[in-house]
């Protein structure tokens, strides 16, 4: 049964794996509050699942979640079922607890990043997530760098954010140096750098995809036995 994960832009991710497809925080328009893209993403189809890490508006983004079915399992923080009632099995977790998914056993572990939805008032953890399969395949949504990530070794393959949309980022976010270093704690095989050059606030970036370049620079200094795979957006990566 083939395997493969497919990048849509910013935490997009569309996961393929054991007869499950699992879609990650879909965010598929050109505009989103203040932020646009230049080419809005496919609505991935035949999608089995949606995992949304937390409640950011770039995260869980309720027009684009119009695309997907609504008898599709949608696993979301504590805390965020009441944004999507429109949905018919919206499942809470918090981490350390854990779904089912067809075969597959999908663990939410700790994100470092705040999770709350401003404005809107639901509040919830961030989650990253370990889909446990024939390959472990692990999704940091939004996180900062913190030690428990060590738990979460050994993996086949770490979907790791990289930058953000605007010129800084603040606390719980990965910047290319600190993704590079969580590598060292997630041993994974394979690692695809996410959440870069995809929604911007202001005029278009000659060199988006910098950030992703730059990690894969860092990876190779600082976990050399992982290799990198840079995807353009709707590019496919096959899981050997």
């Amino acid at each position: 049964m083939s395997a493969a994960v497919t990048w849509l832009g910013h935490a997009t991710v569309v996961v393929d794996l054991d007869g499950q497809r699992i879609v990650t925080d879909p965010v598929l328009r050109r505009r989103v509050i203040h932020l646009r893209r230049d080419h809005a993403a496919p609505v991935p189809q035949g999608a089995t699942g949606v995992l949304l890490s937390h409640l950011h508006y770039d995260h869980l983004d309720l027009p684009s979640l119009k695309a997907f079915a609504r008898e599709l399992p949608v696993v979301v923080p504590r805390g965020g079922a009441r944004l999507l009632r429109a949905f018919a099995d919206v499942r809470e977790i918090e981490p350390g607890e854990s779904v089912d998914l067809g075969a597959l056993h999908v663990e939410a572990v700790e994100a470092e990043h705040d999770g709350r939805r401003h404005p809107g008032g639901a509040s919830g953890p961030a989650l990253g997530y370990i889909l446990h399969g024939s390959r472990a395949v692990y999704f940091a949504g939004d996180t900062d760098l913190f030690a428990g990530m060590a738990a979460f070794a050994p993996l086949d393959v770490a979907l790791l954010p990289v930058a953000g949309w605007g010129k800084k980022l603040g606390p719980g976010h990965l910047d290319p140096d600190r993704a590079a270093a969580a590598l060292a704690l997630l041993r994974p095989g394979v690692a695809v750098p996410i959440h870069w050059g995809t929604y911007r606030a202001g005029r278009r970036v000659e060199d988006s995809a910098a950030p992703a370049h730059a990690f894969a620079r860092a990876a190779a200094q600082l976990a050399p036995d992982v290799r990198v795979e840079i995807l353009p957006v709707a590019g496919t990566l096959a899981l050997e």
